[in-house]
C-alpha cells in the first residue's frame, strides 16, 4: 500500500506549465518591493537622524554657525539641500537590486556620501588672511572662544578638518535585513496564490 504524503495540490500548482515563468516574475516584484522598502528605511532614517536605530553625531557649532550665515536655518546633518537623500536610488534588473547612490548620480555626489558614511581622515587646509576673518566671524557666531596661537603673521597658519563619520546606508540596511527571507518567501506566497 502506498500512502502520499505532503501538500500534492501546491507540488502540482508548482510544477504545472508556465509556474516557472510566474515563479521568476514574482521573485522580481518580491526583490523589487523590498529594494524600494531599503530605499524607504535610508530616506527615513536620514530625516529622523538615525538610520536603523544609529544616531547622527550632531553637528558641530561651527557647522551650524556656518549654515546661519549661509541663510540656513536647519540642524540636521546630511540634509541641508536634500541632494544626497534624493539621490538614493533603486536600481533593479532581474532578481538582483542596487539600493544606494548610483554611479549615474556623478563622480561629486558618490565622494559626497562616501564621506559621510566613512568620515575622513584630518584635512589640514592652509590659512589665508581672508579664510582669518571668515573664522573669525565664524568663531563670534557660534559664541566660542577660539584657541589663540603664539605665532602671528600674514595668514600663516592651518586648519585641520575631519568630517565624522554619519553611516547612513549599513546601519539602515542592518535594520532592513532583519527577516527579509521571510518577507520574500510571503511576497511570492501572496502573488503565486499559495496562501
Amino acid at each position: 500500500m502506498m500512502t502520499k504524503v505532503g501538500s500534492w495540490a501546491l507540488a502540482r500548482r508548482v510544477t504545472r506549465p508556465g509556474a516557472g515563468r510566474r515563479m521568476g516574475r514574482a521573485l522580481r516584484l518580491a526583490v523589487k518591493k523590498e529594494a524600494h522598502a531599503l530605499r524607504a528605511v535610508i530616506v527615513v532614517g536620514m530625516r529622523k537622524q538615525a538610520p536603523g536605530g544609529a544616531a547622527f553625531k550632531p553637528l558641530s557649532a561651527l557647522t551650524l554657525a556656518a549654515r546661519r550665515l549661509a541663510g540656513f536655518r536647519g540642524r540636521k546633518a546630511l540634509i541641508r539641500g536634500g541632494d544626497l537623500r534624493n539621490s538614493i536610488t533603486v536600481v533593479a534588473k532581474g532578481d538582483v537590486a542596487f539600493v544606494g547612490v548610483p554611479r549615474s548620480a556623478g563622480k561629486e555626489r558618490i565622494k559626497i556620501a562616501h564621506v559621510h558614511e566613512y568620515g575622513t581622515d584630518p584635512i589640514i587646509i592652509p590659512i589665508t588672511p581672508r579664510m582669518r576673518r571668515f573664522l573669525a566671524m565664524l568663531f563670534r557666531k557660534a559664541s566660542r572662544k577660539r584657541k589663540r596661537s603664539s605665532r602671528r603673521g600674514n595668514g600663516s597658519g592651518v586648519v585641520v578638518v575631519q568630517i565624522p563619520a554619519r553611516p547612513f546606508l549599513r546601519p539602515a540596511f542592518e535594520a532592513w535585513k532583519r527577516g527579509v527571507d521571510l518577507r520574500i518567501a510571503n511576497s511570492i506566497r501572496a502573488q503565486m496564490g499559495w496562501k
